[in-house]
């Protein structure tokens, strides 16, 4: 997740000061990710410096509002454009089992049930989310919970017959 690039995309949609970002980001992502006030002030100052953003007449309260730029637009842009890069076997999971198969770790089942309880876990939040969701609303976002529980099923397949070839050793 880019801070940056959310920054740009709220200011967008209009001009906003920092705590504005702040929970309108959180809003956007329903609570899923937290955002540091910080890191949205520091990240602003450095979209500033890149010519990215530009800092208006400070506002009500003293509060400074910022508005993107066509540069911060055009980045914007581009970095939507451009595809998201995965990488297939970097996965701090099938490290650890890699490690345990290193060692000859010999509760390695125990590694595969802990980390299905944990995909439960993650797939009830998920539907529980999805549940709460307004489809005409929050279109976006079902579709990123419904992306989240394909992956999550697929790993619990995944898990499922490892567990299954490990019964059989």
């Amino acid at each position: 997740m880019s801070v940056k690039h959310a920054i740009l995309a709220l200011l967008y949609q209009q001009n906003r000061h920092g705590y504005d970002i702040k929970t309108q980001f959180e809003s956007m992502v329903h609570g899923q990710w937290p955002l540091n006030a910080g890191q949205v002030y520091t990240t602003l100052d450095r979209l500033t410096r890149d010519g990215l953003v530009e800092p208006l007449a400070e506002g009500d309260r003293d509060r400074k509002e910022y508005r993107i730029t066509d540069a911060g637009k055009e980045a914007l842009h581009q970095w939507l454009l451009t595809p998201v890069e995965r990488s297939l076997l970097k996965d701090a999971f099938f490290f650890k089992l890699l490690c345990a198969q290193e060692i000859d770790f010999p509760r390695k089942s125990e590694i595969l049930n802990r980390q299905r309880s944990s995909l439960i876990r993650h797939m009830m939040q998920l539907r529980q989310l999805r549940a709460g969701l307004d489809p005409k609303r929050h279109k976006a976002m079902i579709y990123l919970v419904e992306g989240g529980i394909l992956h999550l099923e697929a790993d619990m397949k995944w898990l499922e017959m490892l567990l299954e070839e490990s019964e059989m050793e």
